[in-house]
């Protein structure tokens, strides 16, 4: 039952997602809504796939069946790493250089997530191998649509990117989702969800501001930031769920949600601090290198 709900969640989501990008007219351009330009032509579209494949599609496949077999706790300390994995991806695949003290802020910012998961009983191995390679696997997708979205947007704007992933994204949940609903012989079923005013409001939420303006803002941040640099943040999101969960649901705050986000806050500083430094101090090439 929980797997089906994930998975009715994501092809909605995407669905909020693309709705709230509003009407495509294909004129000499692409317009969106008549206000929002595309530079992008129908032949580049291709050179995205394989961004779209990473995320939306395997990061949420994966992420929504690994969490039918494991803890969340146990997919929020996995999750935490995915920081780590983009170090070792942009260093290896864009050639980024970071200092070692970037590289301990890194681990610091981690290490701040996972002390708060395990002080909380999380645990990696609390559930199932299967549930901890899949959230493995989609951690991993996310950190190598960062490293490749940072190389993309060398090359394409922002928004075009943004747009394209979450349509790519869009068809392909919910050609699943009719897929499945013809199987079953329950095509009108696809729709009944949105008849709930509270679940079409959770998703128009999700799929406007948690999806297509973070996907819009990571995007754009990462046309201006190196991927070992922002993938950082992500940590945060740790820290303002803790925040959210004290002011909004009353939960109490101990003090290892402290000393955990010291350590997050610490951490992002401390990698972007040194990182923009060592940017500063690197030799900047001369006439004779050109």
């Amino acid at each position: 039952m929980g797997g089906s709900v994930n998975k009715q969640i994501i092809f909605v989501r995407l669905d909020g997602l693309v709705d709230a990008m509003l009407k495509v007219q294909i004129r000499k351009d692409i317009r969106i809504g008549g206000w929002v330009r595309l530079t992008i032509k129908p032949k580049q579209i291709g050179a995205l796939l394989p961004l779209a494949v990473l995320y939306p599609t395997l990061f949420f496949t994966l992420q929504a069946f690994g969490l039918v077999y494991t803890t969340s706790s146990e997919a929020g300390i996995i999750q935490a790493t995915v920081p780590i994995f983009t170090l070792l991806m942009a260093s290896f695949l864009l050639k980024e250089a970071s200092t070692w003290l970037q590289k301990a802020s890194t681990l610091l910012s981690v290490s701040g997530v996972i002390y708060m998961l395990a002080m909380k009983g999380g645990a990696v191995g609390a559930g199932s191998s299967l549930g901890t390679v899949l959230i493995l696997l989609s951690a991993l997708s996310q950190a190598g649509y960062s490293v490749l979205a940072r190389k993309m947007t060398r090359s394409f704007h922002y928004i075009d990117i943004t747009f394209m992933v979450s349509l790519i994204g869009f068809l392909f949940f919910n050609g699943w989702a009719v897929s499945r609903h013809l199987a079953a012989g329950e095509l009108s079923s696809f729709w009944a969800p949105l008849e709930n005013p509270l679940f079409l409001a959770s998703i128009l939420f999700l799929g406007i501001l948690s999806s297509l303006v973070t996907s819009l803002l990571n995007n754009f941040a990462l046309s201006k930031l190196e991927a070992s640099r922002l993938s950082v943040f992500n940590n945060l999101s740790t820290l303002v769920t803790v925040v959210a969960g004290v002011l909004f649901l009353q939960e109490q705050l101990s003090l290892y949600h402290l000393l955990g986000g010291l350590l997050i806050i610490a951490g992002v500083i401390g990698t972007n601090y040194f990182g923009m430094k060592a940017k500063r101090s690197a030799p900047k090439p001369t006439s004779a290198s050109i």
